[in-house]
C-alpha cells in the first residue's frame, strides 16, 4: 500500500511539473528584416555593395558595346566575306557572348558573396539583440514574421520595440 501511495505521489508530482514546464514556454515574434532596415549600419553597407556592383556593371556594358560593334561590323561585311572568314567571325561573336554570360554569372556570385560578408556583422548584431531581449523577457522561441507569415498574434509578444530600444534605434 505504501509503494502504491509513493508511485501515485511521484506520478502526481511529474504531471504537475510537466504542466508547470509547459506553462513556461513563451513565443514572441519580430520582423527581422525590419530590424536590419532600421539599423544605421545598413546604409554604408548598401553604398559599398552598389559601388562594388557598379564596377561589374561598367565592365559588362563595355563588353556588350564590343559585342554590338562587332555584330554590326559582321552584318555589314558578311556578304563580302569568304566562308572561312564568316565562320571565324561567327565563332568570335559566339565566344564573346559566352564570355559575357560567364562574366555576368561570376559577377553575380561575387556580389552575393560580398553582400553576405558585409551584412554578417549587422545580422549578428541584430540576432544578439533579439536573443538578449528574448532572454530578458523570458521568451523561449522568437519567430520571424516575414518567414512564418503570422496572421494572428498578440501585440504583447512583438519584440520589435524592445529590440529597437536595445539597439538604440528610434
Amino acid at each position: 500500500m505504501k509503494k502504491l501511495f509513493k508511485v501515485a505521489l511521484v506520478a502526481v508530482f511529474m504531471l504537475a511539473t510537466a504542466g508547470f514546464a509547459k506553462a513556461q514556454t513563451k513565443i514572441g515574434y519580430i520582423d527581422f528584416n525590419g530590424v536590419i532596415e532600421a539599423m544605421p549600419d545598413l546604409k554604408p553597407i548598401q553604398a559599398q555593395i552598389q559601388a562594388y556592383q557598379k564596377t561589374f556593371i561598367d565592365q559588362s556594358q563595355s563588353m556588350q558595346t564590343e559585342l554590338q560593334s562587332k555584330g554590326a561590323a559582321y552584318e555589314k561585311n558578311s556578304k563580302t566575306m569568304t566562308d572561312a572568314a564568316r565562320t571565324a567571325a561567327e565563332n568570335e561573336l559566339q565566344d564573346l557572348q559566352k564570355r559575357i554570360q560567364d562574366f555576368n554569372n561570376n559577377a553575380q556570385q561575387q556580389v552575393q558573396a560580398k553582400s553576405s560578408e558585409l551584412f554578417k556583422p549587422v545580422s549578428d548584431k541584430a540576432k544578439a539583440a533579439i536573443t538578449a531581449v528574448a532572454k530578458e523577457k523570458g521568451y523561449t522561441y522568437v519567430l520571424d514574421t516575414q518567414s512564418t507569415g503570422l496572421i494572428v498574434s498578440p501585440p504583447g509578444d512583438d519584440l520589435m520595440p524592445a529590440v529597437k530600444l536595445k539597439l538604440g534605434l528610434k
